[in-house]
C-alpha cells in the first residue's frame, strides 16, 4: 500500500440527492449547492490541498424535505439537517469549520 498526504483537518460528507433535490438552496442567489457554498465561504481549495475536505456523497438515506444532510468525519454518530438558506456562518460553525476561514 501506500499513502497520500492530505492537508486536511476535518472532513464534511454532504449528500448529493438532497443538495440535487433543493436545487442549490444556499449562496446569495439560492441557486448554490450546499457544498461548493460553504467552500467558498470558507475560502477552502479543492481536492487534498484545502485545509479542510468537503465532500459530496451519492446519498446518505435520511432524504429530509427542505434540507440537505451532512455528517462531520470526526463525529459519525450525530448527523445534521441544514434547510436550504441556512446561514453560512452558522453551518461552519456547528460543524466545527471556524478556524478554516481564511
Amino acid at each position: 500500500m501506500k499513502a497520500v498526504r492530505s492537508d486536511w483537518s476535518s472532513t464534511l460528507l454532504v449528500c448529493k440527492k438532497c443538495s440535487k433535490k433543493l436545487d442549490g438552496g444556499f449562496g446569495p442567489k439560492g441557486r448554490t449547492p450546499l457544498a461548493k457554498a460553504l467552500r467558498k465561504h470558507l475560502g477552502l481549495k479543492k481536492g487534498r490541498k484545502g485545509r479542510a475536505g468537503i465532500v459530496e456523497v451519492k446519498c446518505l438515506g435520511v432524504c429530509p424535505r427542505g434540507a440537505v444532510t451532512i455528517v462531520d468525519g470526526a463525529a459519525p454518530g450525530e448527523w445534521m439537517l441544514v434547510k436550504a438558506g441556512t446561514d453560512l456562518d452558522a453551518v461552519a460553525e456547528a460543524m466545527g469549520l471556524t478556524d478554516h476561514r481564511g
